[in-house]
């Protein structure tokens, strides 16, 4: 069997087995060739078509075992792929991740690269603060973004810094950029020139039909409803109240909510955010201004 045909053939099964995707590709097909080519040892862009191409490769009988092997577990387990693989891609960068952090897939990243979010830093940015980082890959970009500037990766999960530690092991920047356990802003250290936030923002209804892949993720991550409310708005108005003590006076708060601008603008109306454009629309990651949040009044 070639590698093109094992490809196929795994795309086959997870479809029939409804699998559901989202943690770095978004179908089938693209999936299995993801699972296919790490398990084989080949590079996650080998071409499929061309002179270089990889479909023809047959691949040993021991190789086709252990391919069959993880796509089984992919399909029994429901985890996703980068659990199965502990590797995930993200603006074309690898992050260690574990079921202690939620695969990363923020668009914010992409912000990064592109500098979309320039025009509103300049020579008084030095230090940023990614918040709910995670396995710190916006703390990474943003290291790797801005080369004169510090960072702090907060979260308030101290295993999931323990993945974080290991990112920045990868990329070389324990010196750049502090791990900080932190509920919350309750214990960073600002004033910060720019704050990244990817908060849980998930609202109970969308919760309670998150399919398996993404109930294996930490729920802490996820559900933005822990303090009694359903929009999935607790975190972020906890964030808008306490975020101006921890801002520099030009200082600006991106946050990504997801697909919850609805829920955002019932719950903050009179805010005047700006809103970004992204590869998922321009409704699913804001701006803030220190100003514009220090005008704004939270609703009682």
């Amino acid at each position: 069997m070639t590698v093109f045909e094992l490809i196929a053939e795994g795309a086959h099964a997870l479809e029939d087995a409804g699998v559901s995707f989202g943690h770095g590709t978004t179908n089938a097909f693209d999936e299995s060739a993801w699972l296919v080519l790490w398990q084989l040892g080949l590079p996650l862009d080998s071409p499929l078509q061309g002179e270089d191409s990889v479909a023809d490769q047959v691949p040993a009988p021991e190789q086709l075992e252990q391919v069959s092997a993880l796509l089984r577990s992919r399909i029994e387990s429901r985890k996703p792929a980068a659990y199965l693989t502990h590797e995930a891609w993200l603006q074309g960068l690898s992050f260690y991740v574990d079921e202690r952090v939620i695969v990363p897939r923020s668009l914010i990243a992409e912000l990064l690269v592109s500098g979309a979010i320039d025009p509103w830093l300049g020579a008084a940015t030095h230090k940023v603060l990614d918040l709910c980082t995670g396995n710190a890959s916006l703390a990474v970009f943003a290291a790797l973004a801005y080369p004169s500037v510090t960072v702090d990766a907060s979260d308030l999960c101290v295993e999931a810094l323990a993945v974080a530690r290991i990112n920045l092991d990868r990329y070389q920047l324990r010196e750049r950029i502090s791990l900080l356990v932190s509920d919350g802003l309750a214990s960073v250290r600002g004033p910060y020139d720019l704050i990244l936030c990817n908060p849980p923002y998930v609202n109970a209804q969308s919760m309670a039909a998150l399919p398996p892949e993404y109930l294996a993720e930490p729920s802490l991550a996820l559900d933005g409803n822990r303090h009694g409310a359903s929009d999935g708005m607790d975190f972020v108005r906890q964030l808008l109240n306490d975020a101006p003590e921890q801002m520099s006076d030009q200082a600006i708060l991106v946050i990504e909510i997801g697909n919850e601008r609805e829920h955002f603008e019932a719950a903050f109306g009179n805010l005047e955010a700006i809103w970004l454009q992204t590869s998922a629309g321009e409704d699913q990651v804001l701006l803030l201004t220190r100003d514009v949040l220090l005008k704004y009044v939270a609703p009682k």
